[in-house]
């Protein structure tokens, strides 16, 4: 099992379908490890602590645990955190809905009452593994995730090296989910459906909690994780290489140093303009997808030059265009 991270990068497959006709793809995508993110994960893995990683959208946050997931050779499993999650989610959901719905059918079905009956509609029948019960002990997550019949392609074996689970966004819910996980962070267990515990039974989980700063996050939080600022360069011409590197990483074949070097420039230009307005900038996310779609439409060097200034308005100008420039 691998327990330090020492890769400078690895690649990884994203997949996308197109919406009219059902269709996917696979891009492969390349993760640059910094010294600072290996620093920071093997620290986390060393002190058995969660990684919070912090930073404004479009800096790596989200790819950094998944590139890790994949350079540790670890099963990767995440939720998006919305106004809406709660800490329990995180934990395991109860699908009461559909219950009620069997209940209803088995009233109507005219089947006689008893333990069959009891057994058929148990609350434990209706039970989702949460991503936190996936990494602490994926054996009995599939176990239930089996019975509750929620299980996908996974198998008791899927998850020889352990497992990265992502919280990503941690900063969209209220306080009470960061405070609702102290116990469970803190101890690797929590209290389980009908009075049962879930304990970690295994390699401990590597979990990493993202946010873009848009809430505070409690105290009592933050002492148990390790933490990792990212952040992107502040001097244009560090921002222009530090881009570039990503670009050439992604495109290296497709699009050459001239264009991606154009498209860093132009981005800045947008960055600073949103930023003396006090917008959200665009950051390194924009940047990939501008390459991206020059790549698409572009075969050449000239013909991607010549799209450059149509799609900047597009990809990296999010904002009322008043006052760019």
């Amino acid at each position: 099992m691998e327990w330090r991270l020492d890769k400078d990068s690895v690649t990884l497959e994203v997949s996308s379908s197109d919406p009219t006709d059902g269709a996917s793809s696979t891009e492969k995508i390349t993760h640059l490890f910094s010294g600072r993110e290996r620093h920071a994960v093997n620290a986390a893995l060393a002190a058995g602590r969660p990684l919070l990683v912090r930073g404004e959208p479009g800096v790596g946050k989200t790819q950094l645990a998944r590139a890790t997931a994949k350079a540790l050779g670890r099963r990767f499993i995440s939720k998006v955190i919305d106004a809406r999650t709660e800490s329990q989610d995180l934990l395991y959901t109860v699908d009461a809905v559909r219950r009620l719905a069997d209940a209803q059918l088995v009233g109507t079905s005219g089947l006689d009452e008893g333990e069959a009956l009891e057994e058929r509609l148990s609350e434990l029948n209706y039970v989702e593994p949460g991503p936190l019960w996936w990494g602490f002990s994926w054996t009995e997550a599939h176990k239930q995730a089996t019975r509750s019949k929620t299980c996908g392609a996974e198998t008791p074996e899927d998850a020889p090296n352990g497992v990265v689970v992502l919280i990503d966004e941690i900063d969209k819910a209220d306080s009470s989910v960061p405070n609702g996980l102290l116990e469970s962070l803190g101890q690797r267990e929590f209290a389980g459906p009908l009075g049962s515990t879930v304990r970690c039974d295994g390699a401990p989980p590597l979990i990493f909690v993202t946010t873009n700063e848009e809430r505070s996050l409690p105290d009592a939080f933050l002492r148990r994780c390790l933490v990792l600022h990212l952040a992107l360069p502040e001097d244009d011409s560090d921002l222009t290489a530090w881009l570039m590197r990503r670009g050439q990483a992604h495109f290296a074949e497709r699009i050459d140093d001239a264009i991606l070097e154009a498209a860093a420039k132009m981005l800045i230009e947008d960055r600073r303009a949103a930023q003396r307005r006090q917008l959200s900038p665009p950051g390194g996310a924009e940047y990939l997808d501008l390459l991206r779609a020059l790549a698409t439409l572009g075969e050449t060097r000239e013909e991607q030059e010549s799209f450059l200034e149509d799609l900047r308005e597009f990809t990296l100008q999010k904002h009322p265009r008043d006052g760019f420039g």
